[in-house]
């Protein structure tokens, strides 16, 4: 039996470490996901309000964004939300911050929406 004296006993540390990445990796995505994920389907709600803008006003088209966000509890307010009509087309853009917290700090992430559509 041969015992080799010059080996190297990191195998435990790197798989712990690892391991926390992992964790971490996943820890994040948890928390992060489910949020991109309701931005989407609220980005997708800013298009579909600014392609029906010739058949709404500028405040049903407001109060239909403030409902759905409310919806998908996104915080998003009146005063985020700005539209834009010009003699041929539409602009309907959407800033907002949503607040994701880890342990230790909270995280500001900021979206912005921004649909410019021709109204007919």
């Amino acid at each position: 039996m041969m015992i080799r004296l010059n080996q190297r006993g990191e195998g435990k540390l790197g798989c712990a470490m690892g391991l926390l990445v992992l964790v971490a990796a996943v820890f994040i995505a948890y928390k992060m996901i489910p949020i991109k994920v309701k931005a989407t389907e609220f980005r997708d709600a800013v298009f579909d309000q600014s392609r029906s803008a010739g058949r709404a006003s500028t405040d049903s088209i407001r109060k239909a964004l403030v409902d759905k966000a409310g919806q998908l509890r996104l915080p998003v307010r009146n005063e985020d939300i700005r539209i834009e009509r010009r003699h041929d087309y539409i602009i309907v853009e959407v800033e907002y911050t949503v607040p994701v917290e880890f342990p230790g700090f909270v995280y500001q992430w900021k979206f912005r929406h921004k649909a410019e559509n021709p109204v007919f």
